[in-house]
């Protein structure tokens, strides 16, 4: 089986400190970075998706005019060529592949709504690479990676998420979010990083 890991949004500003930090982001990205270590050679294609907004408009009403709702309306954050949304220096990036890019001048959560520097979308990549199996890992658990792994499972991908390998902004959307890809048919279990412990759905990567 063709196997993918796509890394979600691993970026200054969604980590401590950041416009939009999560707890626990820093150090997620030296956990996939441990895990890149591992296992980057046992995946056919690696991804890693960011945020990648304009400076000088609302990016389609996705930044506030005023006070964020924080579900759909968001701080300024992850605007293209600036600090925050380049990947957090902890990220090791040498092993990606593909880099794709997303809400330049909308808004967007999924890696599949983003686009590599050709134009291509991400589903378009995948299927190029004949790939059927996606892992997932990134920032956040209950928004962006959320997104990305139910667009895998739509796309037909046999998707898992690595719960250990995500950070998310709060617990009970961010296990709410795990249950919802559990029932699109994904997969939720932990990597081998840390404790030892290892993936639950019996494959092999």
């Amino acid at each position: 089986m063709t196997r993918a890991l796509v890394i979600v949004d691993v970026q200054n500003d969604f980590t401590e400190g950041g416009a939009l930090g999560v707890d626990g982001g820093a150090a997620t990205a030296a956990r996939i970075t441990t895990f890149l270590g591992r296992h980057a050679g046992d995946y056919d294609v690696i991804v890693a998706s960011r945020d990648w907004h304009h400076g000088d408009d609302d990016n389609g009403g996705h930044f506030a005019s005023g006070d964020p709702d924080y579900v759909t309306t968001w701080p300024v954050h992850c605007v293209a060529d600036t600090f925050g949304a380049e990947y957090h220096p902890d990220l090791d990036t040498a092993p990606v592949d593909i880099h794709v890019r997303k809400g330049m001048g909308e808004p967007a959560y999924s890696a599949f709504e983003g686009v590599d520097d050709q134009g291509r979308g991400l589903v378009d990549l995948l299927y190029d690479r004949k790939v059927h199996a996606l892992d997932v890992v990134g920032i956040a658990t209950d928004h962006c990676v959320r997104a990305t792994a139910l667009d895998g499972a739509r796309a037909g991908l046999d998707v898992f998420v690595f719960e250990d390998l995500v950070a998310g902004v709060a617990s009970g959307p961010s296990a709410a979010a795990l249950d919802e890809i559990r029932a699109a048919g994904g997969h939720v279990g932990r990597s081998d990083v840390g404790e030892g412990l290892e993936r639950t759905d019996g494959a092999q990567i």
